[in-house]
């Protein structure tokens, strides 16, 4: 017995050790690597040296992060509502048996399935302000059209533009799925009591939906944070700042002005802000869901 306990132990650890060497190698050893520099002064070319909190001392008095820091927060603001209500309408039109149904779910999901830096590409040469196709339909009903992403005003709308394009066939997806195990029977039932069509998606859908929701709302909520590549790719953290976020922000400290160890103490930063808006919403689910 034990012998063949042993010789199954070993069969596992021979099947699973090359993918745990994988995760310790490239995701819990840079994980703890950067916790590590959160705390010293690296510029990539000298040893690193011990800073103690410096860095972090340096966040809460830093300009630019705080600038980075409200334009996520606006983004946030901006984006996650928009993109949740629209998936939520496009998911409830779509769960109906309507012509074409499996197509249209194919087309709103493409942009989710697409790289990042391809739509990125695509909407700013659409937002261009003089050869665009957007600014050209405009002129066509006499409407001249602002300068977009060249302008400070304009830029930050056309990114959260861009993203709602982009990522409200993923919303859908996820309540789409959630529709499924929503009850046929409790519609019928509401309809029958006298229930209008928007007091059945109000008293039955939504709150039997709320798991999904919550779901696609942490989601969402966490990669607003971590927006980067359309603002990278469409503005790079222009026109005069005004699309700088903090990933952006980490970004150019580690790589463009060799700080790595303040990079590495912002990503933490970063990571705590996640983390309590994941909790808080775990919260949040755990008291409101039905």
């Amino acid at each position: 017995m034990y012998e063949r306990g042993l010789k199954r132990r070993l069969t596992l650890a021979l099947f699973l050790g090359p993918a745990l060497i994988g995760i310790g190698v490239f995701l819990l050893g840079p994980i703890v690597a950067s916790f590590v520099l959160a705390f010293t002064s690296w510029d990539l070319l000298t040893p690193p040296r011990w800073a103690g909190l410096s860095n972090f001392t340096r966040l809460l008095a830093d300009p630019e992060v705080r600038s980075a820091l409200s334009h996520t927060l606006t983004f946030i603001v901006l984006y996650v509502p928009p993109v949740m209500l629209l998936g939520l309408v496009v998911a409830i039109a779509l769960n109906r048996n309507v012509p074409g149904r499996g197509l249209l779910r194919a087309v709103y999901f493409l942009p989710v399935v697409t790289s990042w830096v391809a739509v990125a590409l695509v909407w700013k040469w659409l937002l261009n302000p003089s050869y665009g196709l957007l600014n050209n339909l405009l002129a066509v009903v006499g409407v001249t059209g602002p300068a977009w992403l060249f302008d400070p005003r304009f830029a930050m709308p056309a990114v959260i533009l861009t993203s709602l394009w982009k990522d409200v066939g993923f919303v859908m997806t996820i309540l789409l799925a959630g529709l499924q195990n929503v009850p046929e029977e409790l519609h019928e039932a509401a309809a029958i009591d006298g229930a209008t069509e928007f007091q059945q998606t109000r008293f039955v859908t939504v709150p039997l939906l709320a798991p999904a929701i919550f779901f696609a709302l942490t989601i969402s909520l966490i990669n607003s944070f971590q927006v980067f590549d359309q603002v990278y790719v469409m503005t790079g953290g222009g026109p005069a700042g005004a699309t700088t976020v903090l990933i952006e922000r980490i970004v150019k400290n580690a790589f463009s002005y060799n700080a790595m160890g303040y990079a590495a103490a912002m990503s933490w930063a970063l990571f705590v802000l996640v983390f309590a808006t994941s909790f808080v919403l775990t919260r949040l689910q755990r008291r409101w869901s039905w």
